[in-house]
């Protein structure tokens, strides 16, 4: 298959671009290696991926139609996985008009690209984040996603609306994936696991939001990316599915742990909760289970120490 991966040299989109090249298909990646985090980084995860004949990579942003109608009339595409967003709730509340600019009119311009290149299947990058604070635990996909807590969720959710706009309307078969605090080696320098890891490693005084109770469904980046494998390969109509762990770990374990494979104690600033975050995320897998046949195989405490070491290892 023609696969484009919009958002395909971050971490998510490097991993999945470095599985489909494995196993035969071809893979054009746009991505406009902006700075939100260092675009070397995003470089250096595509290096694997360059080696391979079946690989292109298109740089330009989402944004620009031109970019995308480019591709379009080069390329023939079967499936289009959209990865490409404004990432972070925080950021979120400082730039709300960023975030609505890139997640939702980026997002109907790759959908449109799609319906025009006649693809057979849509996977879209949603986030457990659409949740908000009210969903009751585990989060199933037919819960109420009307309260989100940041314009980065609502972004989200705006998408997913897209999602099915044009699987209603054009027949696109479209699968939003909400993903449940994805981590592992290349993850985003400014996400937790990464970030506590570098700070401790460093000796630096870390920021701790909240008393630590907090709790998060950390979902290793090999299960995630078996899950997308799945919904590329899958016509479901229009699907919304949850891929976590189906696990919760609370902040302050989840610094114990990174502690204890590093060898090395963390400084604590204490600090108030932060605004747009939510206390708790659990994702209810059953339907990722009956409809991509998935089975995350990876606790937090197996996925940490390969993180950990994989760290140690830059």
């Amino acid at each position: 298959m023609n696969i484009l991966i919009t958002g395909g040299a971050g971490f998510i989109g490097s991993h999945l671009t470095e599985r489909l090249l494995s196993r035969g298909d071809r893979v054009i990646v746009l991505d406009d290696l902006n700075d939100y985090y260092a675009p070397a980084i995003k470089e250096k995860n595509l290096e694997q991926a360059r080696k391979s004949d079946r690989f292109s990579f298109v740089r330009g942003d989402i944004r620009d139609m031109r970019i995308l109608d480019s591709i379009r009339e080069k390329e023939t595409l079967d499936v289009v996985v959209h990865l490409a967003a404004r990432a972070g709730v925080r950021p979120s509340l400082q730039y709300p008009a960023l975030y609505a600019d890139v997640n939702c009119t980026g997002t109907m311009n790759v959908l449109e690209t799609a319906r025009l290149a006649r693809v057979n299947r849509f996977v879209f990058a949603s986030s457990s984040s659409v949740y908000g604070g009210n969903a009751t635990i585990p989060f199933r996909e037919d819960a109420p996603i009307h309260e989100p807590l940041s314009p980065y969720a609502a972004t989200k959710t705006a998408g997913e609306l897209f999602c099915r706009n044009y699987h209603d309307l054009y027949g696109i078969s479209c699968t939003a994936l909400r993903f449940f605090t994805v981590y592992g080696p290349r993850q985003r320098p400014d996400m937790a696991i990464h970030k506590f890891t570098a700070m401790i490693a460093r000796g630096e005084e870390i920021p701790f939001f909240g008393d630590g109770r907090s709790e998060r469904d950390y979902t290793y980046i090999n299960d995630i990316i078996d899950g997308l494998l799945a919904a590329v390969d899958r016509d479901l109509g229009f699907e919304v599915i949850n891929l976590g762990e189906s696990r919760t770990t609370t902040l302050s374990q989840l610094m114990a742990l990174i502690e204890k494979h590093l060898g090395k104690k963390a400084i604590l600033k204490r600090m108030p909760e932060q605004p747009g975050d939510m206390a708790r995320t659990c994702a209810d897998v059953s339907k990722a289970r009956r409809l991509l046949d998935y089975k995350p195989s990876t606790p937090v405490e197996d996925g940490v120490a390969r993180f950990v070491e994989w760290y140690k290892k830059q």
